[in-house]
């Protein structure tokens, strides 16, 4: 409501939506399709089966601009910096992905992300005036407040369905980051992506154009809800998740059997204590459809009664299997031993289950217990994005994660993916490792934490507590009894992050000039001779070098005296001081490539000469920046 009456024409509007509503797309008429639907011959222009809406072709340039931004590491803020390999990247996730590009390509076994539904109330960062340039885009996207957190005002925008744009704007901000989440993913990788009504089908068919309608796994239905509420129309009680892959075929070479759920194991019993265990009765009869002649058969019971399969339906195993097994006491008749044949499935046969579409509560979790779980973590009176629980994230991880791989969440929320990932290595004594990527939104008015990220960093540090003492319990618990062969030995449990924040380069970035402006080129030009920003540090240079230089993250970092060695030689960075005796240093090392910065020869090209040549011998890649 906005306080005017309808005109004429949204009269008219309305009235032509109510008998003819597939003309309208995004509340405005298609009129090719209005004359197509009243009979007229019309050639819809460029006519083939294609996704596209108002936006898409901004959307791909944005996608395509280059990022100058670099991520710096905050060690206060992170717990054990320097042995961790998991990662918190504070930023907008747009621009984040851009510079996990070189150092991440094809390094992700699995993405898991939980993005704005787009149910009217969302607010989110979308490229609404898309005849701004990228400079304009960065700044308004880069908005912060005098702490550096990141403002609302003209970086989030509220996509009501009142928008002429609604589902385009979704779009377009969700485009750019799928596109380029892709490239990041493994061969045998897949992402798994929440979802609910108002926009599973624009997604499906964005995933389907960025993935390959070939690399569709599956789509899931989690039950959310357990309980019936007053709703006027219909509750819902679900939402989706999507799977898909990044290669089906590698994906599927891959694909694991779910360990049985508690509630599943409640069927196996022993009621006649069989030594070989707990066992679940499964009927012997099935669908006749494909059955061959040995399928039809007469059993004859212990007491003498005789079954065949009913009209329609076969024994699921040949007369000579079950003969067999029948001599072995794997058939059950029922307690009075005249019932209809019955196979003795143990559990000890049990190696794991197919995945199925359905996810009931009962199996996975609900909101409920997302919201209990983490007020147990975080107390009931923090800010909060309604999270997802824990267990159904575990439940997903299991599916594709095995061990050393890496999962990535770029809308990381309460980083409840986090949580999550280091319980499961906890659990099954695995070394995974995460990657969150999570905005620094500002909360108005909270005491203890002002942005989403504070949130998100708090609840890892208070999950990595609980995970530890649930360890030292273990370990107490363990310390008089046998490891029994073939058990896993403890390993040392990875719960710490690495917080790395996005922020300007470190070095200065050159501008085309639009004018002939002689003291704009003057400084432009001295680029050329120290371009090292005023802000810039060592520690941030190096951080910033790894990832142009497209390795992990996780590098091993060795300061040796004015320099520093990366990943035990691959990389040496001279940051700091250049002369003979640091050269000679580095040649001893014999890494594979050397970066310098340029100034430090300043006033001795002998030197830089001299390093060049000796590079080149000793074939090391030499590079001056």
């Amino acid at each position: 409501m906005n306080g005017t009456s309808l005109t004429p024409q949204e009269i008219k509007l309305n009235q032509l939506k109510e008998i003819l509503p597939e003309v309208f797309a995004e509340g405005k008429v298609d009129w090719e399709k209005l004359k197509a639907t009243l009979g007229e011959d019309v050639n819809f222009n460029n006519e083939r089966y294609v996704l596209n809406w108002a936006g898409k072709s901004e959307a791909f340039k944005i996608l395509q601009a280059p990022s100058s931004k670099t991520l710096v590491p905050v060690k206060s803020e992170s717990i054990n910096f320097d042995e961790t390999e998991n990662i918190f990247i504070e930023g907008e996730n747009l621009e984040v992905l851009k510079v996990l590009q070189k150092s991440y390509f094809n390094k992700i076994k699995m993405i898991y992300i939980d993005p704005p539904y787009n149910t009217g109330n969302d607010s989110f960062i979308y490229p609404d005036k898309f005849s701004e340039t990228k400079v304009d885009y960065e700044k308004r996207v880069g908005d912060k407040d005098a702490e550096g957190y990141m403002t609302k005002d003209g970086m989030f925008k509220k996509n009501s369905k009142e928008n002429g744009q609604y589902h385009s704007n979704w779009m377009n901000m969700m485009y750019p980051r799928l596109f380029l989440a892709k490239n990041l993913l493994k061969k045998d990788g897949a992402i798994f992506i929440s979802i609910d009504d108002n926009e599973v089908h624009n997604l499906r068919m964005m995933m389907n154009e960025v993935f390959g309608e070939e690399n569709f796994v599956a789509q899931f239905v989690w039950q959310k809800k357990y309980s019936r509420d007053n709703r006027p129309l219909i509750g819902t009680v679900h939402e989706y998740i999507l799977l898909y892959s990044k290669v089906y075929d590698d994906f599927k070479t891959v694909r694991k059997l779910l360990p049985p759920s508690e509630e599943s194991l409640k069927v196996y019993k022993n009621p006649n204590d069989d030594p070989r265990g707990r066992w679940r009765p499964v009927p012997m009869s099935a669908q006749a459809g494909h059955a061959t002649k040995s399928q039809f058969y007469e059993v004859i019971t212990p007491t003498g009664v005789k079954h065949t399969p009913p009209k329609g339906r076969c024994w699921s195993i040949t007369e000579k299997k079950f003969n067999k097994l029948n001599k072995e006491g794997k058939i059950y008749f029922g307690k009075d031993s005249n019932l209809q044949p019955n196979l003795i499935r143990y559990l000890d046969e049990i190696k794991g289950f197919v995945p199925w579409t359905w996810l009931p509560s009962k199996d996975v979790g609900h909101t409920d217990s997302a919201m209990k779980e983490y007020f147990e973590i975080m107390g009931k009176d923090t800010v909060f994005e309604t999270p997802k629980p824990s267990t159904l994230i575990k439940h997903l991880m299991r599916m594709v994660l095995d061990d050393d791989d890496t999962i990535l969440d770029f809308f990381s929320g309460t980083s409840t993916t986090a949580q999550a990932l280091m319980e499961l290595n906890f659990e099954n004594k695995t070394n995974n490792h995460f990657l969150n990527v999570q905005l620094s939104e500002e909360i108005d008015g909270h005491e203890k934490y002002k942005s989403i990220a504070d949130i998100a960093k708090e609840r890892i540090r208070r999950s990595s507590n609980k995970i530890l003492e649930k360890e030292k319990a273990q370990k107490e618990e363990k310390e008089s009894e046998i490891l029994f062969e073939g058990e896993k030995q403890d390993q040392k449990l990875d719960i710490g992050f690495k917080v790395l924040k996005l922020e300007d380069s470190n070095f200065k970035q050159w501008r085309q000039l639009k004018n002939k402006d002689a003291k704009a080129l003057e400084e432009q030009m001295q680029l050329f001779i120290d371009p090292v920003a005023a802000n810039a540090t060592t520690e941030n240079m190096v951080c910033e070098l790894i990832l142009k230089s497209g390795k992990s993250l996780n590098s091993k970092i060795e300061p040796i005296s004015d320099f520093h060695l990366i990943n035990n030689g691959e990389l040496v960075f001279m940051l700091e001081k250049a002369n003979q005796e640091i050269i000679d240093e580095i040649l001893q090392l014999h890494p594979e490539k050397v970066i310098a910065l340029d100034k430090l020869f300043q006033d001795n090209d002998q030197l830089k000469t001299n390093t060049v040549l000796q590079m080149k011998d000793a074939g090391i890649e030499f590079k001056t920046i």
